[in-house]
């Protein structure tokens, strides 16, 4: 019989603790830690995001139920509802904000070498947001319309392994063109996006840094053929162009040449047309990359189906924001434990098993892999035989 260490602890050796002591050193408060440390509030989040959890009291009461394992599972602090509120409230997010992107660093790394369905060298991100409505009585700092609060999650996803680069969390009211102003671009990379973030300033400035961006146009773009391409339309291909736009405007936000690929989706019977300011890759790639745009909006839709993050433990600012970053941190350290261990189980089987494992001392290799345990032969000398004539 495996006699080792509860699964729950297993998953929180791939942990960096030393880099969470130096995120939590960073933003040093004056909130009590010596009976609740901030890794015990964040193991305590990441076993409610793990196990589903439905509330704070339903947080105490699983955890109490197995308190002569709680040491084991790396929680050194009494466990209170009350507690962990307060926590909750007091302790500044950004801990969680900078503990998750250090985890997201190490992610990023295991899937580096990673494909992604578009035969393509450099990093492409997928960049769209996602709303949660809220209630506006509890969360008015989240104010959206009238009578409805929410908060909007913006996000820029690796396409090699799904990974989250770049999140921002802000209340519903932010648009998302906005959040351009934030992100930071890496050259040589490419940016998918939709045509909600057409603002050809912002484009402009992106295409400066020397990276490239794949859009999909307005149907009011207006503008002047200076060259095409020729094209196989038997590919779904219709044009392949450079252009110079010419809106009284955007020729002065956007005063270089773009290029102009208009493709038909036979699948959904559409026409298809998208702006970027790369000119090397072939047409149809340009087409293939933005469609795999979709996956940020697979990511979102998981994240909202197996994560907690659509029903909140708190209702502050600093509440809200601790409880979505330690979820994408748990996202991130199933995505580490998959690819560190080889398995071949979506990141949704995983979680199931682990919400039912966590208090076992079953091998992750074994729970999450076909790899069988090595065990020991029980069988003593002198044991009879129940079949034996």
């Amino acid at each position: 019989m495996y006699t080792g260490k509860l699964v729950f602890a297993q998953l929180m050796e791939h942990l960096p603790l030393h880099t969470f002591r130096r995120c939590v050193a960073k933003y040093a408060g004056t909130y009590p830690t010596l009976t609740f440390s901030h890794l015990d509030q964040f193991l305590c989040m990441v076993f409610a995001q793990l196990t589903y959890r439905e509330s704070l009291r339903d947080i105490e009461t699983c955890l109490r139920a197995q308190s002569s394992k709680l040491y084991h599972l790396g929680i050194r602090g009494g466990i209170a509802r009350s507690t962990l509120a307060g926590a909750n409230e007091s302790r500044d997010w950004r801990i969680y904000q900078d503990f998750a992107y250090a985890l997201i660093h190490i992610a990023r790394r295991l899937y580096a070498e990673d494909g992604f369905g578009v035969e393509l060298k450099q990093t492409a991100y997928a960049l769209d947001s996602t709303t949660i409505d809220l209630c506006l009585a509890l969360f008015p700092w989240a104010r959206f319309r009238k009578k409805k609060a929410a908060v909007k999650l913006h996000t820029l996803l690796d396409l090699r392994g799904n990974i989250p680069a770049f999140i921002h969390i802000s209340d519903g009211k932010l648009h998302d063109v906005n959040v351009l102003d934030q992100m930071m671009f890496e050259a040589g990379s490419f940016y998918v996006m939709d045509r909600g973030y057409v603002d050809f300033d912002r484009l402009y400035a992106l295409h400066q840094t020397q990276a490239f961006f794949v859009i999909r146009a307005k149907s009011n773009l207006q503008y002047r053929r200076v060259y095409s391409r020729p094209i196989d339309k038997s590919t779904g291909l219709r044009c392949d162009q450079t252009i110079l736009l010419t809106g009284a405007k955007t020729s002065q936000d956007y005063p270089v040449q773009l290029r102009r690929v208009k493709f038909y989706d036979v699948e959904h019977d559409r026409l298809l047309v998208f702006l970027t300011n790369n000119f090397d890759l072939p047409a149809l790639a340009i087409a293939q990359l933005y469609r795999r745009r979709w996956q940020v909006e697979l990511f979102f839709k998981w994240i909202k189906q197996h994560l907690r993050i659509k029903a909140f433990f708190g209702t502050s600012e600093n509440a809200v924001k601790t409880q979505v970053w330690i979820a994408i941190s748990a996202y991130v350290l199933v995505a580490i434990i998959k690819k560190c261990l080889k398995s071949e189980a979506s990141l949704y089987t995983i979680l199931q098993i682990l919400s039912l494992t966590l208090f076992d001392k079953t091998p992750l290799i074994q729970l999450l892999t076909e790899t069988p345990l090595a065990s020991e032969d029980l069988t003593m000398a002198n044991q009879l035989n129940l079949f034996e004539k």
